[in-house]
């Protein structure tokens, strides 16, 4: 076999970093995708002394049969373990599962939701058991109901999704996540993701991790990050991440930004589709309803995917064709950075933005404790405070973005009733998300006086502040506050702002 050579002219790379694939595109990374698994198969059948079964049906079954079992994602997943793991005894991809077929407006998604194949975990998430009748009715009408949001609303989207999208896999859900998916780079057009809540919830989900499912493919094409590169701060993530996977946080998150600019400007969707009522009340000074967490998300990720892209951009890891790529998704991202937002729903998104890196900063920067007892022996000899170093700590595993404050900021936008929360922590939350800093500052404070290393409330505190020192580097003025527990909080973060 001799092996092919895949090729993108520089526009419709450009439109596919601008997360713009057209037909043709697609269907190169399809075709690229297809010939690996060949690949991956034949190495497979070069490592076993006989001819296996697996082997011999795919060459015994109908050429578009056949075509179909190896372009299927779980043999592309399949294929790579056995080769990791080696090939003796192995038996082949048996695709299982639920097929499901979902038609609006002449576009059809075809999709198998697998609860049956053994590899499924391969995906890297803890697989749901076999579903229930009712379990599988879920899927059925979150996908009927998301499929016509995307397919009226966003039908460039669902032509993508339609033409990447093979199989999903139920996962078990996170007590701690509002919801879990991944995709694996050896499983082209494949999503593992615990059950949605509704259609909205389930087209979101796919849409982010379809982007990474091409974006997987396009890096097995062209190199966009060169090797190395320390991992730093990502939007999207409470774990510090390599500049690869900053880049792939940024363009699933494209499509989740672009996808809900278009919710806000047609006002938001229900379940079939249409539009919210123009007349819906609203609440606390924000739009709401679906319309005010459209425009929520979307003003709180666009700026996400900016930063990100720009970091990335200056970072000097990208390759010539990375930074090509990068440059057309920065563009296409820059392009709605000016936008009009609901002035009250665009301060809860920066809040919300301003929350993560903060709790990101605290959760994963430390300060050495030679730093730290020099900033106590220079704010106790009231000398200027020394240069200290905030030191990268990586903890082990993935972490998931996770605020209460968050779930907080989206309540508000969508003008649910909030009762009034029990707790200091619980109602500080609350008062510094209505704008009332002083309040919450006073609660924060109180929650530091029990614990000087509660991360909570430091970063609510620094979110409060008017001192720039605890908005820059929070971490450096809980490392004074706890190296100096006789000082006062205010008094230290004035100190170190000097």
């Amino acid at each position: 076999m001799t092996p092919r050579t895949f090729r993108l002219a520089d526009d419709a790379f450009a439109a596919l970093g601008a997360g713009r694939p057209d037909d043709a595109t697609l269907g190169t990374l399809r075709r690229a995708q297809l010939s690996r698994h060949l690949l991956l198969l034949r190495e497979i059948r070069r490592a076993l002394p006989q001819t296996p079964a697996w082997y011999a049906r795919l060459t015994a079954a109908d050429p578009a049969e056949a075509r179909r079992l190896i372009a299927d994602p779980m043999t592309g997943l399949w294929a790579a373990h056995i080769l990791r793991t080696g090939a003796e005894g192995v038996e082949g991809p048996r695709p299982g599962g639920h097929a499901l077929h979902i038609t609006c407006d002449d576009l059809t998604l075809t999709v198998r939701v697998d609860d049956a194949d053994p590899l499924r975990s391969l995906l890297g998430l803890a697989p749901a058991g076999e579903l229930s009748g009712i379990e599988l009715a879920h899927w059925q009408h979150c996908l009927d109901e998301g499929w016509r949001i995307l397919v009226r609303r966003h039908r460039a989207a669902a032509e993508t999704l339609a033409a990447v999208l093979r199989v999903i896999v139920p996962v078990q859900p996170d007590p701690t996540a509002e919801g879990i998916s991944a995709t694996s780079a050896e499983a082209f057009g494949a999503v593992a993701m615990s059950a949605p809540a509704d259609g909205t919830a389930l087209v979101v989900g796919l849409l982010h991790e379809t982007q990474h499912s091409v974006l997987n493919a396009v890096h097995q094409l062209f190199d966009l990050v060169g090797p190395g590169g320390a991992p730093g701060y990502s939007p999207w993530r409470d774990d510090p991440r390599p500049p690869i996977g900053v880049l792939h946080g940024a363009y699933a998150y494209l499509a989740v930004t672009r996808f809900w600019r278009a919710e806000g400007r047609l006002g938001g969707a229900d379940a079939s589709g249409a539009s919210a009522r123009a007349d819906a009340p609203s609440g606390a000074g924000a739009a709401s309803g679906a319309s005010g967490v459209a425009g929520f998300e979307f003003a709180r990720w666009r700026s996400a995917v900016a930063g990100a892209a720009e970091r990335l951009l200056d970072g000097g890891q990208l390759t010539a064709a990375g930074t090509r790529f990068m440059t057309a998704l920065a563009e296409e991202v820059g392009r709605w950075l000016d936008e009009p937002v609901e002035p009250e729903t665009a301060r809860l998104a920066g809040l919300a933005g301003d929350d993560h890196r903060l709790r990101w900063r605290l959760r994963n920067l430390t300060v050495p404790p030679d730093d730290a007892a020099e900033l106590a022996r220079a704010w106790r000899e009231r000398r200027r405070p020394p240069q200290v170093r905030s030191v990268l700590v990586t903890a082990p595993g993935r972490a998931l973005a996770n605020s209460p404050r968050v779930r907080l900021a989206r309540s508000l936008v969508k003008g649910d009733p909030v009762l009034q929360p029990g707790g200091r922590a619980a109602a500080a939350d609350l008062a510094g998300l209505r704008g009332d800093g002083g309040t919450a500052a006073d609660a924060y404070r109180k929650c530091l006086e029990f614990d000087r290393g509660d991360v909570g409330a430091w970063s609510g505190l620094a979110l409060v502040s008017p001192h720039p020192a605890l908005r820059s580097r929070p971490e450096v003025v809980m490392a004074a506050a706890r190296a100096a527990p006789e000082a006062a909080i205010d008094e230290l973060a004035e100190w170190l702002s000097g």
